[in-house]
């Protein structure tokens, strides 16, 4: 008998495409000029990306923007989570920080912007050609889902 079968629909995956953003700005910055250049309307979750590996807990930024017209989900995520370490030693107090990547293999970028649903390459580029246009962002590029190890943390 029977009890429960799965097919290979049972393992849907979330269908999205990625962009990776190299810049300096603070993510409230980067949020502002996304808006302004892309007529977003990105808007900073109030529960962050919660990470914990090895005791440590790792805390990434989301800003989120609803396209009714479209029916996307974007997703401004953060790269990387700065951390502050305290210890004392002979009196002395020793701050050392630690920084926790969100996709370890790809440290160089310092935002992702996660585009949920089925989207057109064209729109991508145009997407990325307008990113490029901020004058504070360094690059802008699509980044191959498939080839990440780490796109487990990109599901949420």
């Amino acid at each position: 008998m029977q009890i429960h079968s799965l097919s290979h629909d049972s393992y849907f995956e979330d269908e999205y495409s990625l962009i990776g953003i190299h810049t300096t700005l603070e993510d409230y910055k980067l949020a502002y000029l996304l808006n302004k250049n892309l007529s977003t309307n990105f808007y900073k979750l109030k529960k962050e990306l919660v990470i914990e590996n090895n005791q440590n807990k790792a805390f990434f930024s989301i800003f989120n923007y609803q396209n009714t017209t479209y029916e996307y989900d974007w997703y401004l995520i953060a790269n990387s989570s700065k951390t502050e370490n305290s210890t004392s030693e002979n009196q002395l107090l020793l701050t050392t920080e630690t920084k926790t990547y969100l996709i370890p293999e790809k440290k160089n970028v310092d935002f992702f912007i996660k585009i949920s649903g089925e989207v057109e390459p064209s729109f991508i580029s145009k997407t990325i050609k307008k990113i490029k246009t901020i004058e504070q962002v360094i690059t802008s590029y699509s980044i191959d889902t498939d080839s990440l190890k780490s796109k487990d943390f990109l599901i949420f």
